[in-house]
Order: C-alpha cells, then structure tokens, then sequence
C-alpha cells in the first residue's frame, strides 16, 4: 500500500524537496485556514435556503450521486464559505464511507478534497484478505460558468473535474484496471423553477460526465479494451417547503472490467435543511452489481455542516 499525503513544494538554496503530509491533516489544516480567513465573510445570507445543495458522495456540492451545478453552501461573491461533510452508504454486501471538506471562493470557484472507504465485505474473504478495504482521495474543482440557479431564465452551468487517487491500487489493478487513478470531468447544468411542481418550486439537474473510472475510481479505472467514456446523470426533487426536500437521481456508469459488471446508480431520496449551517440528505439507493454481487441495495445518509 502507498502512503496517501499531499506534497508541499519547499524552496531552499535553488534546491526543490517535497514534503509530504497526511491527507488528513491537510483537511483539517484546510477547514482550519478557509475557517479562520473566512469568518468576517461568514455567508450566512444573502442566497435561498437548500440553493447550495449537499455533499454528493464525491464531495462536489449536489444531491447524493450527482453533482449539481451549484457551489457548495451559501456564499455570495463577495464571500467565501467552507463546509465539512460525512457521508455512509450501506448495502447488502458492502458500506462505504465519505470523509471531508469543500470551499466556495465568492460563488465562482468550489474546492473540495474527499477520502473514501469501502469495507469490502465478502469480497475481502474470497481474495483472502478478511477485513480489507479500499481507500480513495477525490479532489475537485468546479467552476460557475454562466446563469444562475434561481434569477437566470437559463439555467446555472458549471464546469468540474474529479481527480481520483487509489491508495489501495494492487486490488484494482489485479482486477484487470489499467491505472489506479485518474481524472473525471463534468459538465452540470441546474436550474430552480418556482412554483412549477402544483405550487411547489421544482429543481432539475443535468450532469454529462467524462470517466474511465470503475464504481466511482474505487476499481481503478480503465479496464480491457475499454477507456474513457461519456456517461449521463440526471436528478430532479421538489421543495414542498423552504426546508424539505425529496427527489430522485440516475447515473449512468461505465462497464469496463470484464470480470465484474457494473450497473447504474440509481436513488430516492429526502433533503432537509433546518438553516443555513446544516443539511441532511437520507435516500434509498439502489447500486446494482459491485464485484459480481448482484442486488446492492440500501441507504446513504450524508451531513454537511458550515460555519
């Protein structure tokens, strides 16, 4: 297994060295730093309630699966926001946990870093390895690109890339991967329309992504024969007031390894939004086949606080 850090470029006599740091203390100096720069810019108004979305389960702001086109809490762009979220999914075979932080630079730019673990369940037993798990860093960028959530007549359009990094990438590449990372890129589309649904505003999202990655990066990526492909992700939910929210999401997933198929994603799920500091997300999820295990079906909860 490879030490997973972020690396400091240090310059000392023309002479470059690279100094290695945990990913978890650089999430904690990050929210610590974004926190304390950040706090006479608190964004505590200035945008409608539940319009910053949730922690999806890469940490881009948006639903559960799929990333929206919103940035992440309520930053105005005068402001800049951090949130911290965490996020588990549990399926019949397998659970999956989400650990991190992201930042909204004046509601233009959204930085987010994310760990991931899977406990591997059955799977483990049969490589012969009890108890086994497979950790992945994600770290995101994403850019407002045009329109507006709620005052546009279009809608809200961001462009965003999901850097994935395996720390845990023999299993992966002994599944038949070809690398243990790699890059995803997306393209979302969001748009809020008051009161469309009998009275009730409607919001609906669109996401084109760009991806070699196997169940999400946590499989490698690539596979025989197969590359990057282009894949759709869709969600939809209504407001039924300001604070609650249900709504479902599709995900279209590529099949690139030819020794376990892969299925869609697919969930129903509730949102809800007490105020600005906190969001809730429970849904039914409904993964498909993960590593020739048929019917992964269960519950994601995930809850993304800010200042």
């Amino acid at each position: 297994m490879k030490a997973t850090t972020v690396s400091l470029q240090h310059v000392d006599c023309g002479q470059h060295r690279q100094i290695p740091i945990p990913l978890g203390s650089a999430l904690a100096c990050l929210a610590l730093l974004i926190s304390t720069c950040g706090a006479a810019n608190a964004a505590s108004d200035g945008r409608l309630l539940a319009t910053g979305g949730a922690s999806q389960i890469e940490g881009s702001a948006g639903g559960g699966l799929v990333p929206w086109a919103v940035l992440t809490g309520y930053a105005t762009r005068e402001q800049i926001g951090v949130t911290a979220f965490a996020t588990h999914v549990e399926v019949e075979d397998f659970g999956l946990d989400n650990l991190g932080v992201a930042i909204n630079l004046h509601n233009r730019v959204e930085l987010s870093a994310a760990k991931q673990r899977l406990d591997l369940g059955p799977v483990a037993d049969e490589l012969g390895m009890p108890g086994a798990t497979l950790r992945q860093n994600v770290f995101g960028i994403k850019v407002r690109i045009a329109g507006d959530v709620v005052y546009t007549p279009w809608p809200q359009l961001a462009l965003g890339v999901q850097y994935k990094d395996s720390v845990d990438g023999t299993i992966p590449l002994a599944l038949g991967a070809r690398d243990d990372h790699g890059a995803d890129v997306y393209l979302s589309a969001t748009k809020l329309f008051l009161g469309a649904a009998a009275g009730r505003n409607l919001l609906v999202n669109g996401t084109l992504r760009s991806t070699s990655a196997n169940q999400l990066g946590l499989l490698g990526f690539g596979g025989p024969g197969e590359g990057r492909s282009l894949q759709a992700e869709v969600s939809a939910a209504i407001l039924f007031t300001r604070s609650f929210a249900a709504g479902i999401e599709y995900r279209q997933k590529p099949d690139n390894l030819g020794v376990a198929r892969e299925d869609d994603f697919r969930d129903v799920f509730i949102a809800w939004f007490p105020n600005k500091h906190v969001s809730t997300v429970l849904a039914w999820v409904d993964l498909g086949s993960i590593a020739n295990h048929d019917r992964q079906r269960g519950w994601y909860l995930s809850v993304q606080v800010s200042p």
